[in-house]
C-alpha cells in the first residue's frame, strides 16, 4: 500500500507529548508502519521543507534532529508534469493552496492514499476520492 501524509501528519511525530496535537497515536501507527516495511510512504518535493519549517517555528530546539531523522528514512519523492497538472486543476477547482493540493494529486497519480489532518482542506475535496483523515485512517 501506498500512503501520501501532508505535513500536518509528519509534524505530530514530533509533537506526540503536546496536549493541544490531536491524533498522534494514528500519526505514529502510520510511522510505525512505514518503518515495518508494511506501507511506502511517497511524498513530493516540498514535504520535508515544509514539515521542518513548522518544527523550526514551533520547536527550534529539535529542528536538527528532526531533520536527521527524516532525511535517514529516505522516503521517495516524486513529482512530475502530470501530477503539477493534477494539483493545479485541485487547487483552482478549489481554491486552495498548490502546496496542499500536490499531496492529493500525488496520491491520485499513483493510486494511493493521502492522508491528512487539514479537516478543511478534506470536506472541500472528499469526493475527489483518495484522501482519507488522519483520524479516521486504517490501513
Amino acid at each position: 500500500m501506498i500512503v501520501i501524509a501532508d505535513a500536518s501528519v509528519s509534524i505530530k511525530w514530533f509533537f506526540q507529548a503536546s496536549p493541544e496535537e490531536q491524533d498522534t497515536g494514528q500519526a505514529v501507527q502510520l510511522l510505525r508502519l512505514v518503518q515495518f516495511g508494511e506501507i511506502t510512504l511517497v511524498q513530493p518535493p516540498h514535504w520535508l521543507p515544509e514539515v521542518v519549517a513548522v518544527i523550526t517555528r514551533v520547536r527550534p530546539d529539535i529542528a536538527d534532529q528532526a531533520i536527521d531523522y527524516l532525511t535517514a528514512m529516505e522516503i521517495q519523492i516524486q513529482q512530475d508534469s502530470v501530477m503539477l497538472k493534477t494539483a493545479a486543476r485541485l487547487s483552482r477547482q478549489y481554491s486552495h493552496h498548490l502546496f496542499d493540493t500536490l499531496y492529493h494529486a500525488l496520491a491520485i497519480h499513483l493510486d494511493a492514499m493521502f492522508v491528512t489532518a487539514d479537516e478543511n482542506y478534506y470536506r472541500k475535496v472528499e469526493t475527489q476520492g483518495k484522501i482519507q483523515l488522519l483520524k479516521y485512517w486504517e490501513v
